[in-house]
């Protein structure tokens, strides 16, 4: 396992982070998955024991009963809470009132002292925004997120599924009014879905934002469990929750070309799409989740996987975005200055 710097910090965080969607199943997130708290324990164990230091949730997930099972989780295998780093996110709604919902100043005071309620821990190491709020002001969210690590409850902050501009316009008000910046963003990144390389990839490397990756398998489409034409095996995560949206027949044509490869490494699919990403220069750490110890395993062996130039290429070439305004600007106009970097061996 190695251990990435998340952002512009001094905190490593290991390239594979255990996320606990599975963890419960209440509500509307039955579909995901419905562990209990024995293998839960059990997830949480191999993970550590394979190096992994990281750990993702988020109060909406099971209606705040993740929170309390990774907690729970935590304490009873005798966990050392300060050599972890433990992430949670606010966003969603945590009961029926209009104020029970969104990235007001009541609302993330609320579930702070919520989610370290449940977590059982005294602070949080990273607390992250879990959407966008058109209802509330950037200036007060990003005041009482500053508000927050002023007070010691939470070391840093970070955002996710935000556009490339929402972030700029909190990161220069923070930056106007010396609050504290966001230092993540996790966003959907796959192999089938690279759309984020079109603007929030060239922020992040600019800006010095670590990525965090989430549904890395495509909501289990990159699992090898699908192929073309067919609805997937019974009990399948996709049959009765189809997302995040994918464009099937493009990502069967990068799975015609992923299999063999697979195959040919004595991989499977899975590991070979969660070691793609660990190759991609923007991503900091890729979140695995579970249902069964033998999913996990599988996942924890994509560390170990080592991809060519030529492999690569070959599923770079597959999986390309179609060029895209201003994008193909950008590349036409920048042409004489890449060509002035070569003669003259500048470094960018």
């Amino acid at each position: 396992m190695k251990y990435n710097i998340l952002g512009n910090t001094g905190l490593l965080v290991s390239e594979l982070c255990l996320g606990t969607m599975t963890f419960g199943g209440r509500g509307y997130w039955t579909a995901i998955g419905t562990l209990e708290q024995e293998p839960v324990n059990q997830l949480v164990k191999r993970s550590i024991d394979a190096g992994i230091n990281f750990i993702d949730t988020a109060n909406v997930y099971s209606e705040g009963l993740s929170e309390e099972m990774t907690g729970r989780a935590i304490r009873n295998l005798g966990l050392d809470r300060h050599s972890l780093v433990l992430a949670t996110k606010v966003r969603g709604a945590m009961g029926n009132g209009p104020n029970q919902t969104g990235l007001s100043r009541g609302h993330i005071m609320w579930q702070i002292d919520e989610s370290l309620r449940r977590l059982d821990t005294d602070y949080i190491d990273l607390y992250q925004i879990h959407g966008f709020d058109t209802f509330v002001p950037l200036e007060e969210t990003m005041r009482a997120l500053d508000d927050i690590v002023r007070s010691g409850k939470v070391r840093y902050i970070g955002c996710s599924n935000l556009a490339a501009w929402q972030i700029m316009k909190a990161q220069g008000y923070a930056e106007f009014r010396n609050l504290t910046k966001f230092v993540s963003l996790q966003a959907y990144y796959t192999i089938a879905g690279r759309d984020l390389e079109r603007e929030l990839v060239p922020m992040m490397l600019d800006q010095k934002i670590g990525l965090m990756v989430w549904s890395p398998l495509a909501g289990g489409l990159l699992s090898g469990k699908y192929k073309r034409g067919e609805d997937g095996p019974e009990g399948s995560r996709r049959i009765d929750f189809d997302f995040p949206p994918v464009n099937k027949e493009r990502a069967f044509d990068i799975l015609d070309v992923m299999h063999p490869m697979a195959e040919e490494k004595g991989i499977s699919v899975a590991r070979l799409a969660l070691a793609w990403l660990l190759h991609q220069e923007a991503v900091t750490t890729v979140i695995i989740g579970a249902k069964k110890t033998e999913q996990l395993e599988d996942n924890l062996k994509a560390v170990d996987v080592k991809l060519s130039e030529d492999d690569l290429h070959k599923l770079d070439e597959v999986s390309q975005l179609a060029p895209e305004y201003p994008g193909w600007m950008f590349e036409r106009q920048g042409r004489d200055r890449v060509k002035q970097m070569e003669e003259l061996k500048v470094r960018n």
